[in-house]
């Protein structure tokens, strides 16, 4: 964030003269009066009085960006709390409209009522380098590719039938990370438990996609080495699609080659460690006779399905790339935060182990998939609450605005990204904090004052 502040300081005066030269250029440049046969209405001089409030304190070129601070998401929190109306606050972020959203009817609006107008996402310049052009399921635009690799995603690689075939593998894994506890534990070592689970969660996903060996199976070096290697990429993934982008923020830069190469050399550099991982894996699979209807994995079915989607390899990749990281980091925070719930509130612990030891069967030194499936709403209440307190992603992906339209009775001008804040119903103003409590029937949620921690009685 200070280097990319550096470079907004060092370019100030570049950036004030694209500015003096699209306005001037728009004040040559005729009014053109359209017949609203399109999708997106005209906009009229009355939707200015009809937009979200916006913040005060809004500074010349850079607008509200001194607002955001390291956490956006609090920050963002922060400002509609204070500024904003039925859940919206209209802020600019340099160059781009950002529309924040973060109440629940707001939510549903935007998410549900007007996900015809807002289903799109808004470019990226990281994501157009580190995924091909935003070739992925994820950050691509919407169209007709997305909507194709998004069949391709819920009907072959993510369908009911598919997950269940990889349930052997997903349990191996499981025996060898509690044997690496197990043998811990007799020699008295200390676990850091962030990284085991980090390990854990990134083994089981290289199985499900390329079928690499776990990096707790004893004598695999190589599989270690690559599993490592996809965790560092993708946490990489993760500091720069998450992170400041200043060519996001002031698109006209873009325009600039030199500035644009220099603030994208990491991202540039990153892509290419991908493209080496994901090309000698993608080789080996197409070398190989192994069938996507046999327990292949989901490398062998995107292969076996390329020409009949008209993917092209960098598609492929990008696509691989999703299905990488998107389980990764959500798995293994969700599970950390889930022990510490569990210490945090012993009698929670000891609950929950009651239930899962009476619905195993005698004998069995393991839980098994189909036993979760059985009886255990307790242990579902408790990964549900581990959710809303601790969301992995306490800001969705970013939408934008196809076309205008009224959220809430407010006018939503056509290219705004709006930036909706999870965990939504955390908390409810004037309620307290939604807290989950025990009976002898299971969980249920009751409206408390936010005066003990979440998950006691």
């Amino acid at each position: 964030m200070a280097q990319q502040l550096l470079y907004l300081i060092f370019i100030f005066p570049l950036l004030l003269l694209v500015l003096l030269r699209r306005r001037r250029f728009a004040s040559r440049t005729p009014n053109k009066s359209g017949d609203g046969g399109g999708p997106c209405r005209q906009r009229s001089h009355d939707d200015d009085n009809h937009l979200p409030p916006s913040p005060p304190g809004e500074l010349p070129i850079i607008g509200h960006l001194h607002l955001v601070g390291s956490h956006p998401h609090a920050s963002l929190r922060a400002i509609a709390d204070m500024h904003g109306a039925d859940g919206l606050v209209l802020l600019r972020l340099g160059e781009v409209p950002n529309l924040v959203v973060c109440s629940p009817s707001a939510a549903e609006a935007v998410l549900r009522t007007h996900d015809h107008a807002m289903a799109s996402r808004p470019h990226s310049v990281v994501a157009d380098i580190l995924l091909s052009g935003s070739s992925d399921v994820a950050l691509a635009p919407y169209g007709e590719y997305w909507r194709q690799a998004r069949k391709l995603v819920t009907t072959h690689l993510l369908s009911a039938c598919k997950v269940r075939s990889l349930r052997r593998g997903r349990e191996e894994e499981v025996r060898l990370v509690l044997a690496e506890v197990g043998e811990a534990a007799a020699a008295r070592a200390a676990v850091d438990v962030t990284e085991l689970l980090g390990a854990f969660v990134n083994d089981v996903v290289c199985r499900a996609v390329s079928g690499r060996l776990s990096a707790f199976s004893a004598g695999h070096q190589e599989g270690r080495r690559r599993n490592r290697m996809l965790r560092e990429l993708i946490e990489g993934n993760a500091a720069l699609l998450g992170g400041f982008t200043l060519l996001d923020h002031f698109p006209s830069l873009a325009k600039v080659g030199a500035l644009t190469r220099m603030l994208c050399a990491r991202a540039t550099r990153h892509k290419k460690r991908w493209d080496v991982l994901l090309d000698q894996i993608i080789d080996e699979h197409a070398a190989s006779s192994r069938s996507a209807e046999e327990d292949g994995d989901l490398v062998d079915v995107v292969l076996s399905l390329q020409q009949e989607y008209c993917l092209s390899r960098e598609q492929v990749k990008a696509i691989l790339m999703d299905m990488y990281a998107a389980g990764t980091d959500t798995s293994s925070i969700v599970l950390e935060q889930t022990m510490v719930e569990l210490i945090r509130n012993p009698h929670v612990m000891t609950r929950l182990q009651a239930e899962i030891t009476s619905n195993t069967p005698k004998g069995q030194k393991m839980v098994k998939e189909e036993d979760l499936m059985n009886n255990m709403a307790y242990l579902k209440a408790v990964v549900k609450e581990t959710l809303r307190l601790h969301p992995p992603a306490p800001l969705l992906l970013p939408r934008i605005t196809m076309e205008h339209c009224d959220v809430n009775g407010y006018t939503i001008p056509a290219g705004t990204v709006s930036s909706s804040t999870h965990g939504l119903s955390a908390e409810i103003p004037g309620h307290g904090t939604r807290q989950m409590s025990s009976c002898r029937r299971g969980f249920f949620i009751i409206l408390v004052a936010p005066t003990t921690h979440p998950l006691t009685t």
